[in-house]
């Protein structure tokens, strides 16, 4: 994945300066590449990182901002493993398996209040909901986490156990795929499960 605006970077990178004053201990770990998968492209000659952070440069302890690139899958479980708090900022677009899997790993999440999210994360059971375009609020609610663990612990738990109920690929992923794949073809041709 990429850090972009249709992934919300942006708003992030404007809420960081709060979280990083208010949790002064507090490391930031940022998974991304720095190109664009979906939107326009930054302006600027270094892309969408380099145009957020000559915007907010000033305002943030560098030495405690870690950018990691794109990781192998194992790095990234490692990541989640060990956030106390996981972000996952986008525009109304699509459901992305990196949600689920967060959730599925029972990380503590703050997400954009917009309608695919909802469909996977409760606010205040499974996750927290925070209206995209509000950098302010994104990061009242971080620093909430950050500074009230176990107010919110049960929020991984729960979303690992709504993500297996609802989103299991044995059980409920690929049954429903073949029966919208069955309902498209003739009987004689139609497929069963494995």
């Amino acid at each position: 994945r990429n850090l972009e605006r249709t992934r919300g970077f942006h708003i992030f990178m404007r809420a960081l300066p709060r979280i990083l004053k208010e949790r002064p201990d507090a490391r930031v770990l940022i998974v991304g590449g720095n190109d664009t998968s979906y939107g326009g492209k930054s302006k600027h000659p270094g892309g969408l990182r380099a145009e957020m952070e000559a915007e907010v440069g000033k305002d943030v302890d560098w030495t405690r901002v870690h950018f990691l690139g794109k990781l192998p899958y194992d790095d990234y479980q490692k990541v989640i493993q060990i956030s106390r708090c996981h972000l996952y900022l986008t525009m109304p677009f699509v459901l992305s398996w990196s949600l689920l899997e967060a959730m599925a790993m029972e990380a503590t999440i703050v997400a954009s209040d917009v309608a695919p999210v909802r469909e996977a994360i409760t606010h205040g059971k499974t996750g927290l909901l925070v209206d995209f375009f509000n950098p302010d609020a994104f990061a009242d609610q971080v620093i909430d986490v950050l500074q009230n663990p176990d107010k919110y612990q049960r929020l991984g738990p729960e979303a690992r156990k709504h993500v297996v109920r609802n989103y299991d690929f044995l059980t409920k992923c690929l049954p429903e795929h073949i029966a919208q794949i069955n309902a498209l073809v003739p009987a004689d041709k139609q497929i069963s499960l494995p």
